[in-house]
């Protein structure tokens, strides 16, 4: 096979790849954002391997009808008592940097956990902790599962936990600066019910915010 004939194959399959990104079964994400509201200095990120944050206008593929699954869906929590705010604040769609737009769990590992009332194809996920101070939250796990109590089918779709500090095994995934884009998580459609996040407070102080979790998602066939 001559060069030639390689560099055509080559340039045929980057075109066949871009095609079938274009396809009319998947299209750009939709997602609205919050205001971008940093305040104060950064605290405690020097020397961390931060992951590189997502532009504005980056595209996420997902299949045409995507939703989000998880709107005013019913939350639970390893906290049944935030510090702050109420726990229908992780799904009610606002996800602004303001005072009463997020919950506050206490110290250590905790989790906020949703039922989207059915077994959904889920795409992405995207977590806003509390975005109007530069911080880095620790051990985030995002895991699906066909169960309330986590016992069948767990899957774990994200983990930053690098030490396994938290005992959910040792993550590969990069620690990311929480901000107004919120951290977009590739569920590569993954098949469940009940979706838990989990982290272990944060550069700033040993608690655990969610100002909102959105999932997008098609329920299954």
């Amino acid at each position: 096979m001559t060069t030639h004939m390689i560099r055509t194959l080559g340039l045929a399959l980057v075109l066949a790849c871009l095609s079938a990104l274009a396809s009319d079964d998947m299209v750009p994400l939709q997602i609205q954002l919050p205001k971008p509201l940093f305040e104060g200095t950064p605290k405690n990120l020097k020397g961390m391997n931060l992951a590189k944050p997502r532009a504005p206008n980056e595209p996420f593929l997902v299949p045409k009808g995507c939703a989000n699954v998880a709107l005013n869906k019913a939350v639970t929590s390893s906290d049944p008592e935030p510090t702050v705010g109420s726990l229908k604040q992780v799904t009610d769609g606002d996800k602004e940097a303001v005072e009463g737009s997020y919950i506050e769990l206490g110290p250590g590992m905790q989790w906020a956990q949703i039922d989207l009332g059915e077994v959904c194809a889920i795409y992405a996920v995207l977590l806003w902790h509390f975005h109007k101070e530069a911080r880095v939250y620790r051990d985030v796990v995002v895991q699906v599962a066909d169960d309330k109590d986590f016992i069948t089918n767990v899957r774990t779709v994200f983990n930053n936990d690098a030490d396994n500090s938290s005992g959910m095994g040792v993550g590969t995934d990069l620690e990311y600066l929480d901000e107004y884009l919120g951290k977009l998580i590739d569920a590569k459609g993954v098949k469940a019910r009940y979706i838990r996040c989990y982290s272990k407070g944060n550069t700033s102080n040993d608690q655990n915010h969610y100002t909102e979790v959105e999932v997008f998602g098609v329920p299954a066939k």
